[in-house]
């Protein structure tokens, strides 16, 4: 009896994992000419108003630990807009300090708190760019203003041009004229009052941030 409730539940299992292979199939195989085709950079041009794309963006950050290792985390929420136009720059980034990510709740739930973050105090983690720099054709320095934990401080981002093109094959609210960067720099959680555990939480910060934004105005 019990051989054959387990042929059964075999039977179903494959069955539906048939039906999942076949659905995937038919998905690739119904692939439209511009989905199939191969991938490239758009070189288009960059100027004007974009709107920060919160689903293809991200905020990363790389951290020591007790001195043997780097803990890496991310902010899940994050929002705002761009204009990198020669003479004519506005940058607003606005990230939820609540929504950091570490992949292990107990982490950072005490990065939430008020030893770290204090997220219910301070809630907004926010950048505002004062000037940009070109360094190369599709490179540049962006320097802003930085304020975590109500205190505000003077960053210089590393920032690289990846893309520009018009993309109207995504839907919305993410197709349309797009562009995108990366940006690096370097913060030291001191200067922002995060002084906890210095003996084991490393005092420098590396931050990786990729936007991608939709032109609103050009």
């Amino acid at each position: 009896m019990h051989s054959s409730v387990r042929s059964r539940r075999s039977g179903r299992f494959f069955a539906g994992l048939l039906c999942s292979l076949s659905f995937l199939l038919w998905t690739f195989g119904h692939l439209t000419a511009a989905t199939a085709s191969p991938y490239k950079t758009g070189h288009g041009n960059p100027s004007g108003l974009y709107r920060i794309d919160p689903d293809h963006s991200s905020v990363v950050f790389a951290v020591g630990h007790a001195g043997v290792g780097t803990v890496i985390g991310r902010f899940d929420t994050i929002r705002g807009h761009y204009r990198l136009d020669p003479g004519n720059v506005d940058v607003k980034i606005d990230i939820l300090s609540k929504s950091v990510d570490t992949n292990h709740a107990k982490r950072d739930k005490d990065l939430r708190g008020p030893d770290f973050l204090d997220s219910k105090t301070f809630p907004h983690i926010r950048f505002v760019a004062t000037t940009y720099k070109k360094t190369g054709k599709m490179s540049g320095v962006l320097t802003g203003k930085l304020t975590i934990r109500g205190k505000t401080r003077t960053v210089s981002l590393h920032v690289r041009e990846v893309g520009a093109a018009d993309v109207s094959a995504l839907p919305k609210p993410w197709g349309g004229y797009l562009t995108g960067y990366d940006a690096e720099g370097v913060i030291h959680r001191k200067d922002f009052g995060i002084t906890t555990y210095p003996s084991m939480i490393g005092d420098t910060v590396h931050l990786y941030i990729d936007v991608e934004g939709v032109r609103v105005q050009k």
